[in-house]
């Protein structure tokens, strides 16, 4: 694979020249949101968006400079200063597979940027999001600029903190506060993956930069060790993607404002762990390892499991939020096939940016008008109150339901039937995933839009401001047609070739494959079964008590269960053991020594009269006992 990617050529003039400056314009913005605190309170957000717009213009810029190159001069390094000497040079690497993140990053993100501006109006604190919002886009584009895995790394850790700051906002509520911890401490977990694999890749092959790694990394290189990176790397990717068994942390990130849900749920978190798996793709793909079946199983399972929580979730968000889990589990199985996957693995990760970031501010544009109502089952006949935010949130259904046309069509139906061809297993679990989504999805449109109303005597119900809706329309618009224009003709395989390799054969789309008549056949069965249930009549208010699948669906898979069980538990009782074992033994050892030396020395003290005729005595028996010694030394 890796002789068929171009080399990396030394860039320093032109756009691309000047990539830094893609992160440089958030960072400063959240620079000066932070440093000069309530002076900017009244312009911050502003700043804010203008810094995330000025990032997405250099990109564009950066990509039409780009293309305008060779396809085998479409690897351009930036190098930027001595990071660690004779070790790590810092530098970006702008290819197609990094622009392509960058302008999804910073043109989904901008669009969150503008629509906070409204959502967050009424928020004492808005400066200080529109900073954590800037900090966020700007670790997040270190993430994929980065030309080695030290860069990737701080952008990585750096995801993770302004991720804690943005879900815990509320810190007021208890629950956002312990959301933010448990999304912190979940990722902990793989990132400890991702470090021990750098470490492995550091002491193999001698360096930590992608174009050095390519140069190194041949058909012959021991199996094992690319195995254990690839596993280590999938670990972290697992984290940071919220799959299967790291998940743990995505459905309680809701609790953050909903423009935090739809930036790490649509456009840059979630999508990291697919970027370090197709950038590191040469670890996955060596004949015979099984490191790239893992990363395909993982995916497989994780789109089965994200589905099924999103049937049994009333709260609207969380129900994206398990749609999220299992759309980004779509795109592991499409990374796990190798280069024939990999376009539409990248190509359903932006598609799913533009329509899963419409549904996610849409479902806050239905919060918004509902008093920040989030239960599904007190809303109902939507549409009449807000036709702006019903019709683009019903082109976001439409396009990740795979509506024949419609951008999900496309790129989630390209990786089932890629998976369908080489893991034919896996690949019809995805179909069956793809049925269970036609129903979910439903059911939210339904029991949102349709049927009877279902909400408070107090409740008002209206459409949002423009600053809130004009972004739903923009992303509606990648959810209508960027599927098609990115799959059909291969262009974005094309495209994304100098960086992650070519296929053998170039696919072609079929309208009517098997896998996809399939699907189709599937996801109208599943909106069918949503319509009788919950279309036709009331839902009802109160929570029914379901069956033994519904529960289990409700309580995410029992995952947190699980965890309490296997880690938690344990964990109690090794601290409990540890502190008994300190105060016990180690302690208890100490100031046994002690209380040894302090009760000794006190007898020895009772020796200590202060009488002269006792001191005068005790010398004399010892001069006594001394000179009967000597005499008997020598006698002998």
């Amino acid at each position: 694979m890796e002789s068929q990617i171009a080399e990396i050529a030394q860039h320093t003039g032109g756009v691309i020249g000047l990539s830094w400056l893609m992160i440089a314009f958030p960072l400063v913005g959240a620079f000066v949101l932070l440093v000069f605190g309530r002076f900017t309170n009244r312009w911050g957000h502003l700043l804010g968006v203008a810094m995330s717009l000025a990032s997405f213009a250099v990109a564009v810029l950066g990509f039409f400079e780009l293309i305008g190159f060779g396809e085998e001069e479409r690897r351009r390094a930036v190098h930027l200063y001595e990071f660690i000497p004779g070790m790590v040079d810092m530098g970006l690497l702008i290819d197609p597979l990094s622009i392509s993140f960058a302008l999804l990053i910073t043109g989904v993100g901008s669009l969150i940027h503008i629509y906070s501006i409204g959502y967050m109006s009424h928020d004492e604190h808005r400066r200080r999001f529109f900073a954590y919002l800037n900090l966020f886009v700007a670790a997040m584009l270190l993430l994929v600029l980065a030309d080695n895995y030290v860069g990737l790394f701080i952008g990585w850790e750096g995801v993770g903190l302004a991720s804690y700051l943005l879900i815990g906002f509320w810190q007021f509520k208890p629950s956002a506060a312990v959301a933010a911890k448990k999304a912190f401490v979940v990722n902990r977990v793989g990132d400890f993956g991702l470090l021990v694999g750098m470490f492995v890749i550091w002491t193999t092959f001698g360096t930590l930069t992608f174009q050095g790694l390519g140069e190194q990394i041949t058909p012959g290189t021991e199996n094992g060790t690319m195995l254990a990176i690839g596993l280590l790397l999938l670990l972290g990717a697992c984290g940071k993607s919220a799959q299967l068994p790291l998940q743990s942390w995505l459905l309680d990130a809701m609790e953050g404002p909903t423009p935090v849900s739809a930036l790490i749920h649509a456009a840059t978190m979630v999508t990291a762990g697919v970027y370090l798996v197709v950038r590191s793709g040469a670890f996955f793909f060596p004949e015979g390892s099984g490191a790239a079946l893992a990363v395909a199983v993982v995916g497989a399972a994780t789109l089965l499991a994200g589905a099924i929580i999103g049937c049994a979730k009333d709260d609207i968000k969380k129900g994206l939020a398990g749609s999220t889990m299992s759309q980004i589990g779509y795109m592991m199985l499409g990374a796990g096939l190798g280069p024939a996957g990999y376009a539409f693995a990248i190509g359903h990760l932006i598609t799913h940016g533009f329509f899963k970031a419409d549904l996610f501010l849409g479902a806050g544009s239905v919060m918004h008008g509902m008093n920040d109502e989030v239960d599904m089952r007190k809303y109902g006949g939507l549409r009449k109150f807000m036709p702006v935010t019903f019709a683009t949130f019903f082109i976001g259904y439409l396009a990740i339901i795979g509506f024949p046309l419609l951008s999900g069509y496309f790129t989630k139906d390209g990786i089932i039937e890629t998976a369908v061809h080489h893991q034919p297993i896996l690949g019809w679990l995805a179909v069956l995933g793809a049925g269970i989504t036609g129903f979910y999805m439903s059911r939210m449109v339904f029991m949102t839009f349709f049927g009877q109303k279902r909400w408070a005597d107090d409740a008002h119900p209206h459409e949002s401001p423009s600053v809130m809706t004009v972004p739903l329309m923009v992303l509606s618009l990648g959810a209508l047609g960027l599927g098609a224009y990115l799959v059909l003709s291969n262009r974005l395989m094309l495209f994304l070739a100098p960086a992650v390799g070519r296929p053998e054969e170039l696919p072609a789309f079929h309208f009517t494959s098997t896998p996809g008549l399939a699907t189709l056949a599937l996801v109208a069965v599943g909106a069918a079964f949503a319509w009788m249930r919950y279309g036709r009549a009331e839902v009802p208010s109160v929570q029914p008590r379901g069956s033994f699948l519904t529960t289990f669906a409700r309580r995410d898979l029992y995952g947190d269960a699980l965890n309490e069980s296997l880690f938690m538990r344990p964990g109690q009782w090794l601290t409990r053991i540890a502190v008994f074992f300190d105060n016990r033994g180690i302690d208890g050892l100490v100031n046994g020594l002690a209380a040894g030396i302090g009760g000794s020395s006190g007898r020895l003290r009772r020796i200590q009269t202060g009488f002269a005729r006792t001191y005068a005595l005790s010398i004399l028996i010892g001069a006594a006992l001394l000179t009967g010694a000597l005499l008997l030394v020598g006698n002998i």
